[in-house]
């Protein structure tokens, strides 16, 4: 996909165009290609975002480190808005109290608005932080005929102290 220059919106029907998704997006590992719809419509003073896509990733379990197929299925929408001195250098200093209201995204009227990046900023917000192979998956066991770990020696005191506790 290119960038989009939003001016160009202005003239399509609507002032939406809508971009059918089937293909990888680079930066992101997945096993099928992200399939899907975005609706990009221009607002005049603001950009809507909509977005509808589905793809299969390959994680590892934080818990048994094995490996899992997760269906990433996203469903978002976001108001991107649009200002005329959002491309001008700003010297802000290092620390700085900023408002809620600042906190949103901003573009140039003038500008181009990038779908791979967007699509690649939403699928990487949407990958689970915690990551189960499932619901019932449990920690690596050490096998019963293993060696038990080397305590360090300054940890000696700590273990004789453990031993002495009732189980």
């Amino acid at each position: 996909m290119q960038a989009i220059y939003i001016p160009h919106l202005l003239q399509i029907p609507n002032r939406t165009q809508t971009l059918l998704l089937d293909d990888f997006v680079s930066g992101l590992d997945t096993l099928t290609p992200v399939r899907g719809k975005m609706l990009i419509r221009h607002g005049g003073t603001f950009l809507e975002i909509g977005l509808r896509v589905e793809t299969i990733m390959t994680l590892s379990c934080d818990r048994c480190l094995q490996q899992y197929n997760h269906r990433l299925t996203l469903d978002t929408s976001e108001i991107i808005w649009l200002d005329k001195n959002a491309d001008l250098p700003q010297n802000f200093p290092q620390e700085r109290e900023i408002a809620w209201e600042d906190l949103s995204e901003t573009l140039s009227p003038e500008g181009h608005f990038d779908p791979n990046s967007w699509l690649y900023e939403q699928l990487s917000l949407a990958i689970p932080l915690r990551q189960l192979c499932g619901k019932d998956c449990q920690a690596p066991r050490t096998k019963p005929d293993e060696k038990p770990p080397i305590i360090d020696s300054r940890w000696s005191s700590l273990e004789s102290l453990k031993g002495q506790l009732p189980q």
